[in-house]
């Protein structure tokens, strides 16, 4: 019930559902604020369309903590646990333990709930009232009480903490923190290791830190431009580094990655994953010390090169992602070794499964 795999499961599972919101308020804020509006709070106010978006931006992103811990307890403990994640998400916002606590209250009200679900006998005539009624209410009261009265605190301090330490960091630490987002962000190119940072870095802009996000979406596009780039000086240099088949799978991971779908390189990084990896998560290390450190920020966590002028600094942003790109494809172009005839094995579609490395350990 504990595994690790599957409290991963449930962790995916609700990002996989929160995602959209995310996305989607984070483009109503950044096309808001590009026309000018601003968050209306005071209902006796009048309010622009700009203001409009802008505002109702910032209320999809108030429900965050919610749409975690409710669809965390979802995956844990199906349809009986929706409403009672979703009030113990509630109860995280409320307290200001936001993200974090939305997602340790999911994985609290979820495993209550599929304890009552397993384990409470009731007379036959109350059956049809578990998953409706005594499921729902027996486990919002008993997790909320928890969230409120034991854990709810410490994650308010811990929440309080991080954003102190984010904030208060300086522009040598900005590098190294940044450095270490990008690297892990790409490190399995959209896969389960790259999603832990990415799942911090939308947890800090819900507490209002942008820069971790700016980072997200630059690094995640230097790996399809990088290798693209890398394919460009193969030419240049007379060092034919891919087969007619990666060539292919290129040209349909640029455009990809213009619009932060890393996975498009997927193929090609299969072919030759040591170096390859190496090199893109380099690239993408570079991207994410310079965008920090520069002041790159980014309220829309998603959206590729689109959301770019929506960034603060985006003319930074375009440098933190060239220069990137451009030390991953220097490092291909050095350590990748010259194809011969013959040696095009390049993957297929039907090859195109999701990179999973996350049983890579260090040891």
């Amino acid at each position: 019930m504990f595994s690790r795999t599957e409290i991963k499961k449930h962790a995916m599972t609700a990002i996989s559902y929160m995602l959209p919101l995310i996305v989607a308020s984070g483009l109503l804020i950044a096309i808001g604020n590009l026309m000018g509006g601003a968050n209306i709070t005071d209902k006796t106010v009048s309010m622009t369309i700009p203001d409009a978006l802008t505002s109702l931006g910032v209320l999809g992103m108030g429900l965050l903590p919610a749409f975690i811990s409710g669809y965390i307890s979802f995956s844990i403990a199906d349809r009986p646990g929706i409403a009672p994640g979703f009030l113990i998400g509630q109860i995280a916002a409320f307290l200001g333990a936001g993200f974090l606590g939305g997602m340790l209250g999911g994985f609290i009200v979820g495993y209550t709930a599929l304890l009552i679900k397993e384990k409470l006998k009731v007379p036959k005539w109350a059956v049809a009232l578990m998953p409706m009624m005594i499921i729902p209410v027996l486990s919002a009261i008993i997790a909320g009480l928890i969230m409120y009265f034991v854990v709810g605190g410490p994650i308010v301090w811990l929440t309080e903490g991080l954003t102190a330490l984010i904030k208060g960091l300086d522009t040598s630490s900005k590098v190294l923190y940044g450095f270490v987002i990008g690297f892990l962000g790409c490190f399995d190119l959209g896969g389960p290791i790259s999603k832990v940072p990415n799942l911090i870095c939308d947890g800090l802009l819900l507490e209002g830190i942008k820069g971790p996000e700016g980072v997200k979406v630059l690094a995640a596009m230097v790996p399809p431009i990088g290798i693209s780039i890398s394919f460009v000086f193969s030419r240049l240099f007379h060092k034919t580094i891919y087969s007619d088949q990666e060539i292919e799978n290129i040209k349909i991971a640029f455009p990809m990655g213009l619009c932060m779908i890393s996975e498009g390189v997927i193929p090609i990084a299969m072919n030759d994953i040591v170096r390859t990896i190496c090199a893109t998560s380099i690239g993408c290390g570079v991207t994410g010390a310079i965008s920090f450190s520069l002041g790159v920020e980014s309220g829309v966590p998603s959206g590729g090169v689109f959301v770019i002028p929506a960034m603060t600094n985006p003319l930074f942003a375009v440098f933190a992602l060239l220069t990137g790109s451009l030390v991953t494809a220097t490092i291909l172009i050095i350590i990748k070794k010259e194809k011969k005839a013959g040696d095009d094995q390049g993957l297929t579609a039907s090859d195109e499964a999701a990179l999973d490395l996350s049983d890579f350990k260090f040891s």
